[in-house]
């Protein structure tokens, strides 16, 4: 029997309601007949983490997570900590530190949500977003001199280089070719940020020769923004920057119906490291202990791990169980009007992953 190792880093707020609630899941499949077991570590690196030790991760910590076949990600964010230190300190730093350059943010409609586009039918809206996740303009080179001065400036320089956007438009131009429609939308803003969006509109030229079955369009960040609300059925495979991507996706999460629905995965395309799965709703400290957060996004994200080590058949038998789920107004969370608590939901994913198990060895 195969065993994955999988490493689980709930950090801040509601991530260490929801990492568990997607361990649960995934403990309750392979106890339902799967041919793989898990094998799970943890680890408590975070706010807490930061306030005892000064930093939110050890130095070392990538080489803990260097062997692991998947990690599992809750949030990084807390009130009492600024946010770039939060960021850039976890999150991020296992993120470039494992080259997880293709950040992938599915997005549809799920069975029983009222999403608020109205006029929209669910198959109009079934998009999957690669956002750029090592450069651009979170690169992190810049910086500010003459603090608390009358002169003091800071900088934050939008990097991009034409190795990093030659493997992100191929990535998602293949993951285009992958899906029914094989459409892609390079989204751009070429007209008003001159030389790096110009590259970056040049190299998507150039990458979609090697893929003649993708059809392939451009459209400025703006302007796809109400693409997005007015004809969301024209859209299908997205790939952005790392700002915008970041932007369009939050939009996307709260068009589908809400941001705690919304997986993502940071992909080492190459399986060189382990890749990154996580819910894109944040730390949410509001909700923090109080039994209202939506596991959904999490196990959507399980979903995806499964995808990335190959477990097809797993992956599939989770995604209908999650959708067998939010089909049921019960079972919905506050975030989607309904009064389900963390545990209820996640107990009834679990029951469904073992009971089609069982139903389909009877």
């Amino acid at each position: 029997m195969k065993t994955y190792k999988i490493a689980t880093i709930p950090g801040d707020g509601i991530g260490k309601e929801v990492v568990p609630a997607g361990q649960q899941v995934l403990e309750a499949l392979a106890s339902a007949g799967s041919s793989f077991r898990f094998e799970f570590e943890n680890f408590d690196w975070g706010g807490d983490y930061f306030r005892e030790h000064g930093v939110m991760m050890p130095d070392d910590g990538l080489n803990a997570l260097r062997n692991k076949d998947a990690i599992l990600f809750g949030s990084a964010g807390d009130p009492h900590i600024p946010d770039h230190i939060t960021l850039w300190g976890l999150r991020l730093k296992i993120c470039q530190g494992f080259d997880q350059y293709a950040n992938v943010r599915p997005t549809r409609i799920l069975p029983g949500i009222d999403a608020p586009l109205k006029r929209c039918k669910p198959e109009d809206l079934n998009w999957v977003i690669v956002r750029e996740n090592s450069e651009g303009e979170y690169s992190g080179v810049g910086g500010r001199v003459h603090q608390g001065h009358p002169t003091e400036a800071a900088t934050d320089v939008s990097m991009m280089t034409r190795a990093g956007v030659e493997r992100i438009m191929r990535f998602a131009f293949r993951l285009a070719q992958s899906r029914p429609r094989k459409l892609l939308t390079v989204i751009t803003k070429s007209n008003a940020q001159r030389h790096a969006m110009v590259m970056w509109d040049e190299i998507a030229t150039q990458i979609a020769k090697e893929f003649p079955d993708v059809t392939w369009d451009k459209e400025l960040v703006d302007a796809s923004t109400a693409r997005m609300i007015n004809r969301p059925a024209s859209l299908d495979t997205i790939v952005a920057t790392n700002l915008h991507a970041d932007i369009l996706s939050d939009l996307a999460a709260a068009l589908a119906g809400s941001l705690g629905i919304a997986p993502t995965g940071n992909i080492d395309p190459e399986h060189r490291y382990p890749s990154m799965f996580e819910p894109i709703h944040g730390s949410a400290f509001d909700i923090m202990g109080k039994g209202l957060a939506n596991p959904v996004g999490t196990f959507w994200s399980v979903v995806m791990l499964l995808e990335h080590l190959g477990e097809f058949d797993a992956a599939k038998r989770v995604m209908r169980a999650v959708e067998a789920v939010t089909a049921d107004p019960s079972l919905h969370t506050r975030d989607l009007g309904g009064t389900a608590t963390t545990a209820q939901v996640t107990q009834a994913v679990c029951d469904q992953v073992t009971g089609g198990a069982q139903r389909k060895a009877a």
